[in-house]
C-alpha cells in the first residue's frame, strides 16, 4: 500500500482542516478520530453537538477536544454563514430568510465553511446522496477558475500479491458525467492527469479508452475518443496521452506491442479515461470486486476548493482515506483539482 501511505504522509504534512458534514454518524466519527490520531488532517465534525460528543467519548484514550464540533442549529457562526450564503446565491433569487433556513442543512453548512476559508475541504455522502452532496459543492464552492466542468475519478490501488503490476492508477469518469462529448472527455483527461500527478507525484500517462485500438473499428463512438484525444493534445502539448485504445492495449505492454506499436504509452498507462459513465462505473466495480483493487472515490475534480463524496456503504477506513485525498487536493488547490 505504498501509494496510500504516500498520500497519508502528504496529507499530514499539509496540516489542512477538513469538515465532515455527517459528524453524528459513528463511521464518520471513527474516521475522524483516526485522521487526528495519525495527523492526517485537522477535523471539524458537523451535527448535533451532544450526539457527536457522546460518540467521541466512546473512543477511550482519545481527547475529544482535539476535534472541533459545529452544530448548524446553534453555532455562533451560523448567522455569518447565512449572510454569506445569501450574498453567494442572491443572484439566483435566494432571500436572506431562505439563506437562514438553508444554512442549517449540514451539506450547505459544510460547503460554506469551505467557501469562507474556515475549512480547506469537505467530505460527505456517508448518509446523504451523491446528487445532494455534489449539488451543494457546485452551488456554493463552484468551479475552479479556467475550468469548464466538474468531473470525478476513482483512485485505484493495485497492491495485492496477485497484481502483477502494482501502484496507483486513476479511472475516470466513473461517478458523475454520464455521456461526455469529445470536448468534455478531453477536459476529464486533463483534469485526471493533474489529479494523478498531485496525488502520486508521478507523471501521468493517459489512455483514452474505447472498444477499438488505433483504428481497428469504425464507429461514431470511436471517433469521439479520437477527437477527444486530439483536443486534449492541442490544449496541453506536454500531456502524455494516446487514444483510442482498448484497455489491454493501454495496460499490458505485450498487448500494446502487438496492437498499438506506435503508442507512446507502451501499455503502461496510469490514467484511464472511459468514454462514458456506463463503461467507467462498470470498469471500476469489476476491478474492485473481481480484481481485488482498492477503490477510493468518487473524488471530485474541477471545484474551486475540494469537496468529496463517500459511498453510503463506506467504512471508517474509507473515510480516513478520503480525508487524506481531500487534504492533498487542498494543498494543490491552485491547480483546480
Amino acid at each position: 500500500m505504498k501509494p496510500l501511505r504516500a498520500i497519508l504522509g502528504t496529507a499530514s504534512a499539509s496540516d489542512k482542516i477538513i469538515a465532515l458534514s455527517e459528524g453524528d454518524d459513528p463511521r464518520v466519527v471513527e474516521g475522524a478520530v483516526r485522521a487526528v490520531k495519525e495527523d492526517v488532517a485537522r477535523i471539524i465534525l458537523i451535527g448535533d453537538g451532544a450526539k457527536i460528543s457522546a460518540l467521541l467519548d466512546a473512543h477511550e484514550g482519545f481527547d475529544p477536544t482535539r476535534i472541533d464540533i459545529l452544530d448548524p442549529a446553534h453555532s455562533s457562526i451560523t448567522p455569518e454563514l447565512a449572510e454569506a450564503l445569501f450574498n453567494r446565491r442572491k443572484h439566483k433569487g435566494m432571500t436572506l430568510e431562505e439563506a437562514g433556513q438553508q444554512i442549517t442543512n449540514r451539506l450547505t453548512f459544510a460547503a460554506m465553511l469551505v467557501h469562507q476559508g474556515i475549512a480547506d475541504g469537505t467530505v460527505g455522502g456517508a448518509v446523504e446522496t451523491t446528487s445532494d452532496t455534489v449539488r451543494a459543492a457546485l452551488q456554493i464552492i463552484g468551479t475552479a477558475p479556467g475550468t469548464t466542468m466538474v468531473s470525478s475519478f476513482f483512485l485505484m490501488l493495485f497492491c495485492q500479491d496477485h497484481h502483477e503490476v502494482k501502484g496507483a492508477r486513476i479511472f475516470a469518469d466513473c461517478g458523475l458525467v454520464v455521456d461526455p462529448n469529445a470536448e468534455e472527455m478531453a477536459e476529464i483527461a486533463r483534469a485526471s492527469a493533474a489529479s494523478y500527478s498531485a496525488l502520486t507525484g508521478n507523471t501521468a500517462r493517459v489512455a483514452m479508452l474505447s472498444f477499438s485500438t488505433s483504428g481497428s473499428a469504425e464507429h461514431p463512438k470511436v471517433s469521439k475518443v479520437v477527437e477527444a484525444t486530439r483536443i486534449a493534445r492541442e490544449k496541453d502539448p506536454n500531456l502524455l496521452i494516446d487514444g483510442e485504445l482498448q484497455f489491454d492495449a493501454a495496460f499490458v505492454p505485450e498487448v500494446a506491442a502487438q496492437k498499438a506499436t506506435d503508442s507512446p504509452l507502451k501499455g503502461e498507462a496510469n490514467v484511464f479515461v472511459f468514454p462514458s459513465l456506463n463503461a467507467g462505473n462498470l470498469g471500476y466495480k469489476i476491478a474492485q470486486r473481481i480484481g481485488g483493487v482498492e477503490a477510493i472515490g468518487p473524488v471530485l475534480q474541477g471545484l474551486a476548493k475540494p469537496a468529496n463524496d463517500l459511498s453510503r456503504g463506506c467504512m471508517a477506513e474509507d473515510i480516513l482515506h478520503m480525508i487524506a485525498v481531500t487534504a492533498v487536493q487542498a494543498q494543490h488547490g491552485e491547480n483546480g483539482i
